[in-house]
């Protein structure tokens, strides 16, 4: 998990934005789900993809973080949309596919 935000320097003591690492190697699981509309005019149906973390419920994971998952030999980047739904053993995340910080 990484996230942009205002860093100190330590010699210039000039702040600027970077991304930093929260968190590495947490075990996590992703739920792909596709969703399929028509159009009322009977046009092509339309496919749209929704992706779920699951990880650990005591992570803090801030909203517009960057989530990098390593899955089967593929590494895929996205970001948090949503707040997360904790229970007591696990969190769900809605995820959307990275595209630069907002």
């Amino acid at each position: 998990m990484k996230v942009w935000q205002e860093v100190e320097d330590p010699v210039t003591h000039a702040t600027g934005h970077k991304e930093v690492t929260l968190f590495t190697d947490q075990k996590c699981k992703l739920s792909y789900e596709k969703q399929t509309s028509t159009t009322p005019a009977g046009g092509p149906a339309l496919i749209a993809q929704t992706t779920k973390l699951f990880i650990a419920p005591e992570l803090d994971i801030p909203a517009g973080s960057k989530i990098i998952v390593t899955q089967h030999g593929k590494t895929v980047e996205f970001a948090r949309s949503g707040e997360p739904a904790v229970y007591t053993d696990h969190q769900e995340i809605m995820l959307e596919a990275f595209e630069r910080y907002a």
